[in-house]
C-alpha cells in the first residue's frame, strides 16, 4: 500500500476545498437576470438573483416553461399571476407580459466572460488624463447609470496600455454594441425637481459638492423597530451654489406643510432624475420653506428583516444617491477606442471546441508519455496533477470571482502544458544514470522548475497591461497554474515519483 507524504496530502485537501468553492449545482428552476424597476414584478419584490420555481402552480425547469408559462399576456383585463421563487412567493396584478429576464442557473459556481456568455464589450478613452481618483468616480457613475437602465451583469474597471493612457472596460453580458454604444456616449443629465420645476442640475454650474466619507456631514443617524423589520435613517449634505439655492428657495415658500407620522414636511417631494428617469424622491424638511441656503440635508432610509440588514440597505441607497447627485458633476466627454459583441451562440461553439480540443491535447500527451517511458503508473500521474492543476486554477478563479474568458482559458491550458514540461523534468531526473541519490536528483529538478517559474511570471506581467488590459485573463490564470504548480502539484508529484521509483 503506497503511503502518503505530507505533500500528497497537501494536494488532496486543496483538490477538496476547491470542489467546495466550485460548488456544482444541480438546483432546477431559472435565475432573474433583471426586473424592470417600472414593472407590477418589481413592485411585488422580485430582484435579480432570485430562482423562479413556478409560476400559477406550474413547474418552471427551464427557460421554454417560463416563456410558455407566460403566454396569456398581453390580457384585456389585469391578470393574477403567482410566481413561487426561492425566496418566497410574488403576486402580480398585470395586463402585461412580467418586465422579467430570466437565464438558466448556473451549474457551478465559475463566472464565464463574453467569451463565452456572449454580450458587448467597450473600451472607453475619457477626454483628457484623468488621475486615478477621477477615474474611480467615473466607473462609480457609469455604474449607477448603467444600473438605473436595469441592465445586469456588468464588469466596470480601470485598465491602462503601455503608453501610460487610462481607459474604462466595460463588459456587459445580453447588451447589443448599439445600446451600449448610446449609453457610455452620452454624458448624463441630472436633474432634481420638486414638482413640474427643475430646482437645480447635476454639475459645476448648481452642485458645489456632495458630502462622502465624512460622519460630520454623511452617514446612519439611527435605527429602529417597524413593522415586519428594522428602518435605519440616513442623512448627507449637498451644497449648492447661490443661483440654485435662490431658486430652492423660491420654489419651496410656494408649498404647503404635511405632518406626518415620520416628521414634518413640505407637500412636495424632491425628486431626483438621471437621463429623465426617476431614480429616487426625497422628502423636503418643513425649515427649508422659502429658505435661501447653499447647503441642504437630504436624508432617506433603508429596511430590513435585522437591523444588520437594514443598515447595509440604508448605506447602500445613501451611496447609490451621493454617486447619483455626482454624475452630472463629472462632464467628462468619452470616446469609444474599442467595440466589441459576441454572441452567445460563438461562446457555445468555442465551448464545443476547447473540448474538444482537450480531449485531443489529453490523447496525444498520454501517448507519447507512454511511448517515452512505457509505464502506465508515470503517464497516470502525469495527467492525474495535470488535470489537478487545472481543477486548482479553476477553484481560485472561481474563489476571486474572475470571469474566464477566451484568454484565461488560454492561460489555463498555458499553465496545464508548462506543469507537463516541468513533471518531464523531475521524471528524467528521477530516471537518470546519475550516481547521485534520487533525493538529490529530484531536489536538482525542482531547482529548474522554479528557476523557469520566475521567468515565466517575468513574462507575464507585462501582459497587465499589454492592448489596455485585454490579455490580463491570460496573464492571471498562467500565474495562478505555475503557482499552484509550484507550490503544490510539483512537489507532490516529485514525491509520486519517488514511491513509484521505489
Amino acid at each position: 500500500m503506497m503511503k502518503l507524504t505530507i505533500r500528497i496530502w497537501i494536494l488532496i485537501i486543496a483538490l477538496v476545498l476547491a470542489l467546495l468553492v466550485i460548488k456544482p449545482n444541480f438546483e432546477s428552476g431559472v435565475l432573474i437576470k433583471s426586473v424592470d424597476s417600472n414593472s407590477s414584478a418589481f413592485e411585488s419584490g422580485l430582484r435579480s438573483g432570485q430562482i423562479i420555481k413556478a409560476i400559477d402552480g406550474q413547474e418552471i425547469t427551464s427557460i421554454e416553461d417560463f416563456s410558455k408559462a407566460l403566454e396569456k399576456f398581453p390580457t384585456e383585463e389585469k391578470t393574477k399571476l403567482i410566481i413561487t421563487a426561492k425566496e418566497g412567493t410574488f403576486t402580480l396584478f398585470t395586463k402585461e407580459t412580467p418586465q422579467i429576464t430570466v437565464s438558466k442557473i448556473p451549474s457551478t459556481s465559475i463566472k464565464f466572460g463574453l467569451d463565452i456568455a456572449g454580450g458587448s464589450r467597450a473600451l472607453i478613452k475619457p477626454e483628457g488624463q484623468l488621475s486615478a481618483s477621477e477615474l474611480n468616480d467615473l466607473i462609480a457613475v457609469t455604474t449607477e447609470r448603467l444600473n438605473v437602465y436595469g441592465l445586469t451583469d456588468i464588469i466596470i474597471r480601470p485598465t491602462s496600455d503601455l503608453e501610460g493612457n487610462n481607459y474604462m472596460l466595460i463588459e456587459i453580458a445580453g447588451a447589443n454594441p448599439s445600446e451600449l454604444e448610446e449609453l457610455v456616449a452620452k454624458q448624463g443629465k441630472f436633474e432634481a425637481k420638486i414638482g413640474n420645476e427643475t430646482v437645480f442640475v447635476g454639475g459645476k454650474k448648481d452642485i458645489a459638492s456632495v458630502c462622502r466619507n465624512d460622519a460630520s456631514c454623511s452617514g446612519i443617524e439611527a435605527c429602529y423597530a417597524v413593522e415586519g423589520g428594522q428602518l435605519c435613517r440616513f442623512r448627507f449634505v449637498v451644497h449648492l451654489s447661490e443661483e440654485a439655492a435662490k431658486k430652492h428657495a423660491d420654489i419651496t415658500s410656494k408649498l404647503e406643510v404635511n405632518i406626518t407620522g415620520e416628521g414634518r414636511y413640505l407637500n412636495e417631494k424632491l425628486d431626483l432624475y438621471l437621463d429623465d428617469k426617476l431614480v429616487d424622491s426625497l422628502f423636503i424638511s418643513e425649515d427649508l420653506k422659502g429658505r435661501v441656503t447653499t447647503q441642504i440635508q437630504i436624508q432617506g432610509s433603508g429596511t430590513g428583516a435585522s437591523r444588520e440588514d437594514a443598515f447595509n440597505d440604508a448605506q447602500k441607497s445613501m451611496q447609490k444617491l451621493q454617486t447619483v447627485l455626482i454624475t452630472g458633476s463629472l462632464p467628462y466627454k468619452l470616446e469609444i477606442a474599442k467595440l466589441d459583441t459576441i454572441s452567445p451562440s460563438l461562446g457555445k461553439e468555442f465551448t464545443r471546441n476547447i473540448l474538444t480540443l482537450g480531449l485531443v491535447v489529453f490523447i496525444a500527451v498520454s501517448v507519447v508519455l507512454f511511448v517515452k517511458y512505457r509505464k502506465v503508473k508515470i503517464t497516470s500521474a502525469v495527467i492525474l496533477t495535470m488535470f489537478s492543476e487545472a481543477f486548482l486554477t479553476l477553484g481560485i478563479a472561481a474563489l476571486i470571482r474572475w470571469n474566464l474568458d477566451a484568454p484565461s482559458i488560454a492561460g489555463i491550458i498555458a499553465g496545464m502544458g508548462t506543469g507537463v514540461n516541468d513533471q518531464i523534468v523531475i521524471i528524467d531526473e528521477s530516471v537518470s544514470g546519475d550516481s547521485s541519490s534520487l533525493k538529490e536528483r529530484i531536489k536538482r529538478a525542482l531547482f529548474i522548475i522554479v528557476g523557469a517559474f520566475f521567468t515565466i511570471i517575468a513574462a507575464m506581467l507585462p501582459l497587465f497591461w499589454a492592448g489596455a488590459g485585454l490579455l490580463r485573463g491570460f496573464a492571471l490564470t498562467t500565474i495562478i497554474g505555475v503557482s499552484v504548480g509550484i507550490l503544490i502539484t510539483r512537489p507532490a508529484f516529485a514525491d509520486i515519483i519517488k514511491i513509484i521509483s521505489r
